[in-house]
Formats: C-alpha cells, sequence, structure tokens
C-alpha cells in the first residue's frame, strides 16, 4: 500500500505521525470511491494520479474516522476535537499553509479535493475545519514572521482551533458595515462589539476579528488575532441550530477586549481586503463540503433503491428513479466542475476569480442541497427516520446557502461582474 502514496501525496502527510501515516495507508482499501468509479458520479474523473491519491487518503480518512460517529456527533452536539486533531496528523490543519510552520503547502484545486472527500463522511465537521484552514492561511499569508511562528504550528496540527469573526448582528450581508470597533490605546487595541453566528465560538482557542479601526466603509477594518483567555473577551450561549451540530455556534463578545498591537495582521485599514480575499477561498472551500455532502447522498440513494422493493421490484428499475438519478448525477457533475474550475482560478490569481467563486458558491450549494433533498425523497419514509444518514447532510448543508455570503449576494457578485464596463 505504501506504494500508492507518491511525492504530492506525501506533501500532505509531511508532518504526519508514524501511527497518523499508518492509519492513511491502511485505510486507503476502504475507501468506497472505488465503488463508483468510471461511473457519472466517480469524483476522481478528470484529476491526476497525484490528486487521486490525496483524495484516497481524505475518503478513506472521512469514512474511518467521521462516517461512523457523525449521527452521534449531530445527536449529541459534539465537538470532536480528536478526531480532527487525528486529520491534523495528516495535514488537514493547515492544507494551503507554508509548509514551513507544519502546513501541507498544497493549492486550492487540492484542498477542494480533500474538503469534498472528507465532507462524504461528516459535512459538519469538515466545513469547520476548512474555516480553520481560512484563519490559518490569514496568518500564514498576511501575518508578521512573528506571528507566523507563534500561531501557526500550533494551529495547523489543531493543538488550538482557530474561527472566523466577521458577521455582527447588524452587519450580515453589508460586511462593511461592521460597528465592532478597536481603538489603540499605548500597548494595546481595545475593541468593543460583538460577532455573531461564529462556528467554534467558545470552543476555539484562536480567534481572527475583524474590527474598525478608522472610518466608516471598508477602508477603516483592521484585522486582528484574539487570543482566548484575553481580558474582556466571553461568548454568548451556544446556539440550538437546524444542522451543523458538531461544531459550536456563538456570539463572540468584546467588552473593553485588551488585544497587543503586536496581533494586528497586516496593516491598519486592510482588514476588509483580507476579509474578501477570504471569502474568495471560503465560498470554493464551502461548495467543495457541499459536494461531499451530495456525492455521499446520491451513493446512498443508489443503494437504496437497488435493495428496496415496491410492486415486486426493486425501486431502480422504474424509470421515474432513473430519470432522477441521472438529474441528481448531472447536477452534482457541474457543481463539482464549476468548483473545481474557480479552485484553478484561485490558485493562477485569475482577475476573474471573485465572479467565478461566487458563481461557484451560487450554483453547487443550491443544486447539492436539492441532491440531498432528492436523495432522501427516494428513500421515502425510512429517510425521514434518523437512523439513516440523508436527513444529516440535507441539514447539515442548508446552511451553505446562507454563509461565506448569502446566494442572493453572490448573484449581485456575478451581476455586477456582467454589468462592469
Amino acid at each position: 500500500m505504501a506504494s500508492l502514496l507518491n511525492i504530492s501525496a506525501r506533501r500532505v502527510l509531511t508532518k504526519a505521525s508514524p501511527l497518523g501515516l499508518n492509519r492513511a495507508i491502511s485505510a486507503i482499501g476502504s475507501s468506497q470511491i472505488r465503488n463508483f468509479a468510471s461511473s457519472p458520479i466517480d469524483p476522481s474523473v478528470g484529476l491526476t494520479d497525484e490528486q487521486k491519491e490525496l483524495q484516497s487518503v481524505a475518503r478513506a480518512f472521512a469514512d474511518n474516522e467521521f462516517a461512523p460517529k457523525m449521527q452521534e456527533w449531530d445527536e449529541n452536539q459534539f465537538f470532536p476535537a480528536e478526531a480532527m486533531r487525528r486529520g491534523a496528523e495528516l495535514g488537514f490543519g493547515g492544507l494551503y499553509t507554508r509548509e514551513d510552520v507544519g502546513g501541507a503547502g498544497l493549492g486550492r484545486l487540492e484542498t477542494s479535493i480533500i474538503f469534498e472527500a472528507l465532507a462524504t463522511g461528516c459535512v459538519s465537521t469538515t466545513a469547520y475545519i476548512s474555516i480553520h484552514n481560512m484563519c490559518t492561511w490569514m496568518v500564514d499569508l498576511f501575518g508578521t514572521e512573528e506571528q507566523r511562528k507563534k500561531y501557526l504550528p500550533d494551529m495547523t496540527s489543531m493543538k488550538k482551533f482557530a474561527s472566523y469573526c466577521l458577521t455582527e448582528p447588524g452587519a450580515g450581508s453589508d460586511a462593511a458595515g461592521l460597528s465592532t470597533t478597536a481603538v489603540k490605546k499605548g500597548s494595546h487595541y481595545i475593541l468593543n462589539g460583538s460577532k455573531a453566528f461564529i462556528s467554534g465560538g467558545g470552543s476555539s482557542d484562536v480567534y481572527v476579528i475583524m474590527a474598525r479601526t478608522g472610518g466608516p466603509g471598508p477602508k477603516g477594518i483592521s484585522c486582528f488575532i484574539v487570543e482566548k483567555g484575553f481580558k474582556g473577551l466571553s461568548f454568548g450561549k451556544k446556539e440550538n441550530k437546524l444542522g451543523w451540530n458538531s461544531q459550536p455556534t456563538r456570539a463572540v463578545i468584546m467588552e473593553d477586549c485588551e488585544v497587543p498591537v503586536e496581533n494586528l495582521v497586516g496593516v491598519e485599514g486592510q482588514g476588509f481586503s483580507i476579509a474578501m480575499k477570504g471569502l474568495n477561498g471560503g465560498r470554493i472551500n464551502i461548495g467543495s463540503c457541499s459536494l461531499g455532502a451530495a456525492q455521499a447522498s446520491i451513493e446512498a440513494a443508489v443503494e437504496h433503491v437497488k435493495v428496496r422493493k415496491q410492486f415486486n421490484q426493486p425501486l431502480a428499475n422504474f424509470q421515474n428513479t432513473q430519470f432522477k438519478l441521472a438529474d441528481m448525477a448531472t447536477a452534482l457533475l457541474s457543481s463539482r466542475l464549476m468548483v473545481r474550475q474557480a479552485a484553478r482560478m484561485l490558485d493562477e490569481d485569475d482577475p476573474n476569480v471573485a465572479a467565478f467563486c461566487a458563481m461557484a458558491k451560487l450554483h453547487s450549494t443550491d443544486e447539492c442541497f436539492q441532491i440531498c433533498d432528492d436523495s432522501l425523497q427516494l428513500h421515502g419514509g425510512y429517510g425521514y427516520l434518523k437512523d439513516y444518514k440523508v436527513n444529516v447532510y440535507l441539514r447539515d448543508s442548508r446552511v451553505h446557502r446562507i454563509l461565506e455570503g448569502t446566494n442572493e449576494v453572490m448573484r449581485m457578485v456575478a451581476s455586477r461582474s456582467l454589468l462592469s464596463d
């Protein structure tokens, strides 16, 4: 099995412990990808051999570490820190972070492939890992060398977890209208305000927070690294959500929160630019998580209609079932192509990447949610039971149409690109 892991796959495993590496190698054989090889829902179509190996490692990890526990984590609202740390042994804590601080140094396309594979095991947990990766990347790209060396080794290993804090009670889609303030006083910035709907809130150790250091609008926003335990930092109640239950969501509250001046990321006024660059990648990441939910849902539907009988024959024999599966597979393929195209453009720093990321996120999250719903329908009454996993994929993927910019905002971004001179 070891021969399956060539240079690219080993890059993900650069920082892996022997236990983590052996776990990944031995688990590859259990991956379910091969069950659908050469079919319209084969997620490896069009990938290089190296990318396929990365995909196999991630899918095997999802099959063995996430999938068996997904329903339990959802039911008990359990934050699976140790499972994620085992993933970090394979490089999942810093996929597109530089290698000198423990990252895997991969591109956005390879990262998208990995997140899609991981999400087949647990969408909610993978989505949190994607947010953690965005925070890690922000510190890596925009932070000082001192910040990188101080924070990133613990973040890429997931010894410390990270959360991204942009949204506020009065500033959701209108991110530039945020009101959290940061006033410099001597050796510290004093932050006041609150952030809403923060994934990992209260459980994460590091918070990348956008706050206003200047006047109104985007140019007055700056970015800060805030640690759990800083004076004046507290958290709201744990939200009771429809999905994403394996990650806690709380308000992050700053009341005269003292943040050292050396924790400013970049320069004053750069925060909104950092946030928007992060959102381009975040939209690809969340689209990738939707792909994983849809992939797992179709796989479950295909298996179910083959064995479930009505009128003395399997559901798979009925033309309505066949047509529905064909539509689902077509929607999954179109979504995957768009997400991977946007990821390539982000890797290439294409000037039109924002519109393509927006369109990919819009299409993939809408279509993949519908795939999950269609899968539940094909399961009939069984799909409505919590004994079956498809209801978790449905609930977890619903919020993808809201976060990282609502799909209505994605339409605004795409149309603005069309109408610009």
